[in-house]
């Protein structure tokens, strides 16, 4: 994958990928990642629900290629589904090691986050393509 492939979707987080995050052979853990894309399809779930939302499933997790210690790590997010209360998010991870320019697609999944109150009941996530101002 070039760059001319990245995603219409938003980034919604960016990090480098550090020692503390890897293997004894410097591959970054699958966990991590996963927590990363998890931050980026929160932040855009709670954006189109205009409040607190929880991760109830991730779905289809294909990991591509590995990431290293000292990747920069985007992940590109898309709300491609609302339900009443719940949506779903498509979710890309893609890295640039840092001494080039040149991305590559590493992971992609796909998260349902249901909106949520005080007390942790669901709530119905507001109609319409625009998220709440």
């Amino acid at each position: 994958m070039s760059n001319s492939d990245l995603p219409a979707a938003e980034p919604m987080l960016r990090t480098i990928a550090m020692p503390a995050d890897a293997n004894p052979s410097g591959d970054i853990f699958g966990g991590w990642l996963l927590s990363q894309m998890d931050m980026a399809g929160g932040n855009a779930a709670m954006r189109r629900a205009g409040g607190r939302v929880v991760t109830v499933a991730i779905d289809a997790v294909n990991f591509h290629e590995p990431v290293e210690v000292g990747d920069e790590l985007t992940c590109y997010a898309h709300v491609s589904h609302v339900g009443r209360t719940s949506m779903t998010i498509e979710i890309e991870a893609w890295k640039r090691r840092l001494d080039r320019q040149q991305r590559v697609k590493v992971t992609e999944a796909v998260f349902t986050y249901v909106k949520i109150d005080a007390n942790r009941r669901p709530q119905p996530v507001p109609r319409g393509d625009d998220p709440p101002e």
